[in-house]
């Protein structure tokens, strides 16, 4: 096991010389609250990419994987995470040109949806999205807490708090744009380590052939691309993570970062096929620690660490340490100005005429208190997967009504919200740790089905989308899309509605 001495301090010094990077690329250059939160306009097609890839791909990667490939299916599952997560980057490509032209003054998903839909359906988004970016945000801290507590035995709350608080320094400070900057950086670090990371270990194992040796004499199942459980894994958790990554309001951030349509497509383009071989490198660990027996306990959420603390000396262990330290402040910075920017855009237009100072510091306010209590939820040492699963429920059952405004004017704001409640009932019915809520209805709980993660993710985007279609036929004019975009303005200099005049 690695000094937990050391480990703490190779942390540390990540996370200052990460700070320092952030805010000074953010020196002199956050000069409103537009700035702060949209960075508009700033990014060229591999900035794009390398913001899209880091933010997306959190310390998460180094444990739901994993933990798939070992406990769920093997590499079925772990081909599902894979392809599942370069999905949603595809669709960003049309979708995402479709949002900047319908509001190219936007900030947020939850704008779009009081536009467009009125505040039922507003109210349904915003909940939705931020509680995915919350646990979005408490996974990560509890993914790095669990690493570091693993291979070096550092107590939970030091890990959360020293990388969430210094996360919060840089972001707070230098918004949207110092998280793109230190995500360009952060990416062209981590690749090159989760590659000879992989390696490392593969070699340590003794090479391709005696992996395969040694995981197909312990379960043929693991390496086995028609294996039952493991395809259904994998098709229920591209359901999760089509719906959770639409409603991402980190990734519509890059969409308008985007310096122009050619860019958006390129970046994303890049990403989606990025990201592919990421998550197979991360998996294969899974399936390597379930093969050498490492997570017989009970242990696989943890099955990439097995791995390393099994195979590598320790000086690589304190690399990988600086490889998840570096996932997780990629994706915590995003989060964080995720929401800053949801927070600061509705007070823009909740408030009377606000001033630069209400929206900075309520924007920011907000952000703080979300930060410590994901903190605080990191320091329990939950397992990542389930966080996550959990609250890309929610976003399956959504994202398809919320979606279709963009495209149809039939489609009323009551249409909308009932196809997205409809489809989180179905969801909730069928997910085997959320249907107590249904069942707890008095004379539902005799007439649950029996849970099923598969038919909870399809079912809620299934449903949610056959009644958005049927909501679609039996609408009328609801809403003028050409129009959208002049009910939301920049933030420059607020006005009377909160926006300002252009």
């Amino acid at each position: 096991m690695v000094s937990s001495t050391v480990a703490l301090g190779l942390t540390a010094a990540t996370v200052l010389v990460f700070t320092g990077v952030g805010l000074f690329a953010a020196r002199g250059r956050i000069d409103s609250v537009e700035t702060y939160i949209s960075a508009r306009d700033s990014a060229g097609s591999g900035t794009l990419a390398a913001t899209v890839i880091a933010s997306m791909m959190g310390v998460w990667i180094l444990l739901s994987p994993a933990e798939a490939g070992a406990a769920f299916g093997g590499l079925p599952a772990v081909l599902g995470y894979a392809i599942g997560s370069a999905i949603p980057l595809v669709l960003f490509i049309p979708v995402g040109a479709r949002i900047r032209e319908v509001m190219p003054a936007g900030h947020s998903l939850t704008e779009f949806a009081y536009a467009r839909f009125g505040s039922g359906m507003y109210l349904l988004v915003l909940l939705v999205s931020v509680f995915y970016m919350f646990i979005f945000l408490a996974a990560e801290m509890t993914g790095i807490a669990g690493a570091l507590a693993l291979v070096a035995d550092v107590p939970l709350w030091q890990t959360s708090l020293l990388i969430g608080g210094f996360v919060l320094i840089y972001t707070t400070y230098g918004g949207l744009l110092a998280s793109i900057v230190t995500d360009t950086v952060q990416t062209l670090v981590i690749l090159p380590l989760l590659a000879v990371g992989f390696g490392g270990a593969l070699l340590s194992l003794g090479g391709t052939g005696e992996f395969h040796a040694t995981v197909v004499s312990a379960d043929p199942t693991l390496l086995d691309p028609t294996f039952g459980p493991g395809l259904k894994f994998g098709l229920y958790v591209a359901f999760a993570l089509l719906g959770a990554n639409m409603l991402n309001q980190g990734v519509w951030q890059r969409v308008y970062a985007a310096d122009g349509e050619r860019t958006l497509r390129r970046g994303m383009g890049i990403a989606a096929v990025v990201v592919v071989p990421m998550l197979l490198l991360s998996g294969l660990f899974g399936i390597a620690a379930a093969g050498l027996g490492l997570t017989e306990s009970g242990s696989a959420s943890i099955a990439f660490f097995l791995v390393v603390a099994e195979a590598f000396p320790a000086w690589v262990t304190l690399a990988v340490v600086v490889l998840a330290v570096l996932l997780v402040m990629s994706s915590a910075d995003t989060m964080f100005n995720a929401i800053a920017s949801v927070v600061t855009a509705d007070l823009a237009r909740l408030l009377d005429d606000p001033d630069q100072r209400t929206l900075w510091l309520g924007g920011r306010g907000l952000t703080v208190a979300v930060a410590l209590a994901a903190m605080f939820i990191g320091a329990q040492g939950y397992s990542v997967l389930q966080l996550f699963l959990t609250a890309d429920l929610l976003a399956a059952g959504v994202f398809v009504p919320f979606l279709a405004g963009l495209y149809t004017e039939r489609l009323t704001g009551p249409g909308a919200m009932v196809s997205g409640v409809a489809g989180l009932v179905v969801g909730f019915a069928y997910f085997p740790s959320l249907r107590g809520l249904v069942a707890a209805v008095p004379g539902i709980g005799s007439l649950l089905p029996a849970p099923s993660f598969l038919v909870a993710f399809a079912g809620a985007t299934l449903v949610s989308a056959a009644l958005t279609a049927a909501a679609t036929l039996l609408g009328g004019a609801d809403a003028d899309l050409d129009d959208l975009g002049r009910e939301v303005r920049a933030l420059d200099d607020p006005v009377a509605d909160g926006g300002s005049e252009r």
